[in-house]
């Protein structure tokens, strides 16, 4: 019992100095902490980039195809609202507020 007590108490002591060390040795642990993040990052890029398989990929079902009609229907439908728009910007609209 004795023994694990001490050993958390030791424990604890080094996590409380540990940010004034690593603030004594900041360069030291700058160069740790960037060769760190390159052995993660080259990690996660051989992982991503040089393991896949460069296949093609299988196509289902027929191609897509442009269809004319419907493109002219969203084409009117947008001139509609587009005039739509147009028309109520011009309207005139009487005042509340004036007193005539």
């Amino acid at each position: 019992m004795k023994f694990s007590k001490f050993r958390t108490k030791k424990i604890k002591e080094f996590f409380k100095k540990l940010p004034g060390i690593l603030g004594e040795h900041s360069f030291l642990t700058f160069l740790g902490l960037l060769l760190i993040a390159l052995i993660l990052s080259g990690f996660i890029f051989y992982k991503y980039s040089f393991l896949v398989k460069k296949e093609e990929p299988e196509i289902f079902g027929k191609l897509l195809q442009f269809k004319e009609e419907d493109c002219q229907k969203v084409l009117e439908i947008w001139q509609n609202k587009a005039k739509i728009s147009e028309e109520i910007d011009l309207k005139q609209y009487p005042d509340p507020f004036k007193i005539d």
